[in-house]
């Protein structure tokens, strides 16, 4: 392995210069709090909106799956338009770790999965385990290709 920073290849390198310039923590905190705590309350109110259907808890599938998506699409947006400092970190904190980090809740679908284990529905709990990550997954990845093909699609 050749001298130099090995990850160097990676989009959002954790130890870019040296970790010089890496935010500190009383700056991060309050970004991150604010995307939290709009996270949080979206989620809660869809909670609130969107009543379980046969047993799956739609809500939570609605905003794992919507996170994920969002998540992917964001984090290849700002990967793109260059190095995670400044304005593109903020945002990162805000909108990924912040927002998207509270929307999502695979803590609700842990308590969702043993749920419907006590309540005897395993072979439901299971599906709904393994559909909700292996869809988030794919959506994870829909929304890295969505950003992708807009950037493809802008450059011809």
């Amino acid at each position: 392995m050749a001298s130099g920073d090995p990850h160097a290849e990676l989009a959002l390198d954790p130890d870019a210069n040296g970790g010089v310039g890496a935010p500190r923590l009383l700056e991060s905190v309050p970004l991150v709090a604010l995307g939290g705590l709009t996270g949080t309350l979206c989620r809660y109110w869809l909670e609130l909106v969107i009543r379980p259907a046969g047993g799956w808890p739609i809500a939570t599938v609605i905003v794992n799956v919507a996170g994920a998506f969002v998540l992917g699409l964001l984090l290849e947006s700002l990967a793109r338009r260059g190095p995670d400092v400044g304005r593109l970190r903020r945002l990162r904190l805000v909108a990924g770790v912040g927002f998207c980090g509270a929307f999502t809740t695979y803590s609700a679908l842990a308590v969702d999965v043993t749920g419907l284990l006590r309540a005897g529905h395993v072979v439901t709990a299971v599906a709904y385990a393994a559909a909700t990550v292996l869809v988030g997954f794919a959506a994870t990845v829909a929304g890295i290709a969505v950003r992708s093909k807009r950037r493809t699609a802008a450059a011809l």
